[in-house]
Formats: structure tokens, sequence, C-alpha cells
């Protein structure tokens, strides 16, 4: 790479002028061209083979232009933050930073869910016949409902569960069934949790960031973490829920590590041990933990009983799941053998190993992969610096999801299963000059999904 291609990478540098610009342009319209592909190829295989089992391949979703009561407020949210999103990232306190990030997700994803209408769009998501809300009186005996979970997973078995439930080991499915006990009943209620806690995992990415690579860094990622549209999926689906634990995961651990601290290591662990319970395929984030550890490694060598509490947080939750008598190893192994009795044992693995890339490419948008061209150019010269380190962190993030994509247990609905993954790889963008024009590339392909299809989630 010659210096100047090198230059091109620090934000702000003289040298991000229009062949830095092209680059990036180029990023973006691979990415477009990608789900073009995707869109095409998925038409043609639907309209005569019917394999792929989604009406809008790549997306799990349907062609339905449409206003709703969300509408106007997204437009507003949109437009104010693209307007002041830079400046206000820029020169707000910190913690008020991190406040209006959350609250600005929150409004983002909650008026993006309402285009579609409150019934629509938020309290009937989570009670559909799949969905976790269907199987609460099944658990009125939790301990009873662990003990035989996994002789309910496999499709032929008695009364097996429906998808969602037996794709999941069982912390996503008690999480509403508690939500119910203390009386928070209802799709309505389970709904805003998973938008009230998922919108919280931007602020997660920004704490890690800033701890790793630098406050001027996470500030810059700050409104493209808010404004993914990753968002439309976000409100209202359980994986959101489950990306923001992740999430806050690995920003504890980063905590732990760059300002010692052994309750933020003991809640790592105990955050992480909790995302292995919540999704089978989030074990991957041991991935980007591990980023972290070699990032703070400086730090470790220095105070290396900071493990410690990590690994006794981490033990809780597989202990405890263990002792009440889930497997969590069998429940994988018998969700592998009902993956492949369903429709994923159909859709071609040969389809769905790039498309779910172009799905990736749809909830990131086109200023990601642009980021992501700046994050490819750092790695392989292993520059040290802010950047660098950015990027070791995000590489970290898209190698979990690459593996996630071979693996072949991730067939289509991955704009829903990847938002953990895709939460990450958002502060690529940070490595950009000029957000305003990427910020309102991203708005308008969010405002566009949402309002020209109607999404299974």
């Amino acid at each position: 790479m010659t210096r100047s291609s090198c230059r091109d990478l620090a934000p702000g540098h003289a040298a991000d002028s229009p062949r830095a610009t092209r680059r990036d342009l180029y990023a973006a319209a691979a990415a477009a061209l990608l789900v073009t592909a995707a869109v095409l190829v998925g038409r043609h295989i639907q309209d005569v083979h019917r394999t792929l089992f989604v009406h809008w391949p790549p997306l799990f979703a349907d062609w339905d232009p449409h206003l709703g009561p969300g509408t106007p407020a997204a437009l507003a949210v949109a437009a104010a933050a693209v307007a002041q999103g830079p400046a206000l990232a820029a020169r707000l306190p910190w913690r008020r930073l991190l406040a209006a990030a959350w609250a600005t997700a929150l409004a983002w994803i909650v008026s993006l869910a309402l285009v579609d209408g409150w019934q629509r769009g938020i309290a009937g998501r989570l009670t559909t016949r799949e969905e976790y809300l269907r199987v609460i009186g099944r658990f009125h005996d939790i301990p009873a409902a662990l003990r035989d979970f996994t002789h309910h997973i496999v499709s032929g078995s008695p009364a097996p569960w429906p998808a969602h439930i037996a794709g999941h080991p069982p912390a996503a499915t008690l999480t509403f069934v508690l939500l119910d006990r203390i009386g928070l009943r209802g799709g309505g209620w389970a709904g805003m949790y998973c938008v009230v806690v998922g919108a919280s995992g931007c602020v997660a990415v920004l704490i890690a960031v800033r701890a790793l690579a630098g406050e001027a860094l996470a500030r810059r990622a700050a409104p493209f973490t808010v404004l993914a549209p990753a968002a439309v999926w976000q409100g209202v689906s359980a994986d959101g829920y489950f990306a923001a634990v992740a999430a806050w995961s690995v920003a504890l651990l980063a905590l732990a590590l760059t300002r010692p601290s052994p309750w933020a290591a003991a809640g790592s662990g105990l955050l992480f041990g909790l995302t292995c319970y919540l999704s089978y395929g989030l074990t991957l984030f041991a991935l980007v933990g591990a980023a972290v550890l070699f990032l703070a490694r400086r730090e470790l060598r220095a105070r290396p009983t900071l493990l410690l509490p990590v690994l006794v947080g981490l033990v809780l939750f597989p202990a405890v799941f263990t002792v009440a008598g889930f497997n969590w190893w069998d429940g994988y192994q018998l969700l592998t053998t009902r993956y492949y009795q369903g429709v994923g044992g159909v859709r071609p693995y040969s389809y769905w190993v790039w498309a779910d890339l172009a799905c990736a490419a749809v909830i990131t948008g086109p200023a990601t992969a642009a980021g992501l061209r700046r994050t490819g150019a750092v790695l392989p010269h292993r520059r040290t610096g802010p950047p660098a380190r950015l990027a070791l962190l995000v590489g970290a993030a898209l190698l979990a999801l690459l593996v996630a994509d071979l693996s072949g247990m991730s067939k289509a609905e991955t704009e829903r299963i990847w938002l953990p993954f895709a939460l990450w790889l958002l502060p690529a963008c940070a490595l950009l000059p000029r957000p305003r024009p990427w910020l309102a590339a991203q708005v308008v392909l969010a405002l566009l999904l949402n309002h020209l299809l109607l999404t299974g989630w």
C-alpha cells in the first residue's frame, strides 16, 4: 500500500479527498451490487424452485409500500439526527452523549416500528405462532420445564416447541416468562422490553470503543451506531435484546481491563454466560472478547487476576441451567436436527452463503461498507494507534459473522439473527471523513426499507 493510501485511513487527513472518497464509494457500490444480485437471483430461485421460503429474498419480508403513525416521527428523528448528530456527538459531555445516544436510538427504533402501527409493529410481534409468548403457559413449573426442555426440540417429539423456542436455549423464553410473572404481560410489554434493552446496545458499543480505541473515534462512531438501518429489525425482535446483552458483556470486559474493576469483570462474565443461554450462535462472541483481551494485553499482564472474576461470573448461568436439568450441548445437537428437519434443510446453502452477507449489508448500510473498506486497509499492516485498535475490534466481529455464515446454521433471516454482530461493524464508520452524507444514506435506507417492505420481525 502506498504512503498516500495509508494516510487516507486517518479521518480528517488531507489525503481524504478524491481518491479516498472514490474508494469509499466503490465499496458502497459493491455492497449495493451484492444486494441487487441477491434480490434478482433469489427472486428467480423462489419463482422456479420455491426453496428459499422468503417472499422478498434475501429478506424475510413482503413488498408492501405503506405509511403509518410512526412515519412523521421517523422523518423528524432522521432529519434532526443527520443535521445535529455529528456536532452533538463531538461536543456533548461523555455521559450526556451516552444518554442522548440511548434516547435517540430508542426514538428511532420505536418510530420505525410504529410505521406498521402499534399492534402490527410492536404489540403483536412476539405473539405470533412461532414466537416466545405462545408458550408462556407451559412454564408454570419452571424447574420441570427446564428438565423437560430438550424433549420438545425435535419435530415429531411430543408437543414440539415452536421454532423460536426450539431454536434457542431456555434463557430466551424464560425472559418473557419472568416478565409475565412480574405482571408485564402481553406483547406490548414484551415488545417494549426488547426495544428499551436493545436500544442500549449502542451505548455498550460506544463505551467499549472509547476504552479500547479512544474517545475521539467513539464520538465519531456515535451517530452511526444510533441510526443504523438495523433499527428496522431491532423493533421488535428478541435478537435486539440478545444483541444488547452480548454488547454489554464486551463493554464491561473492556472497562474491567482498561479501568481495572473486578465488579465490571464479574459482570462481563455473567452477561457472556447469559448470552450463551440466550442464543447458541452467540458463543461466537468469544472472538470479540478475545480481541478485547488482545487490545488490553498490557493491562492484563499487569493485573492477570482480573480474569478470575470474569471466570467466576461466566460459570454462574451455565451452572444454574445445568443443575436445573438443561444440557446446553444436547440442546444444540437437537436443534441441529430440528433445523434440517424444517426449511433449513431445504434452503440452498449455495445461495444463502453469500445472500446472507447481502442481508448484513442491508442492516449495516452503505456507510459501514465504506468503513469496512478502511478497516480492511488498516488491519493487514498492523498499524499502531486508535484506528488500528478499532479495526481489530471490528475485524473480530466480522470474523464471527463469517464463521456463522459458513456454518450453514443461519440460512436466511440473518437481518434479525445477525443483529448482535452488526452492532460491532457500525463503529467502522468512525474511520470515514465528512460523516453527514454517509449518515444521510443510512437513514434514507432505513426509511425506505421500513416503508416499502413489511418485515417479518
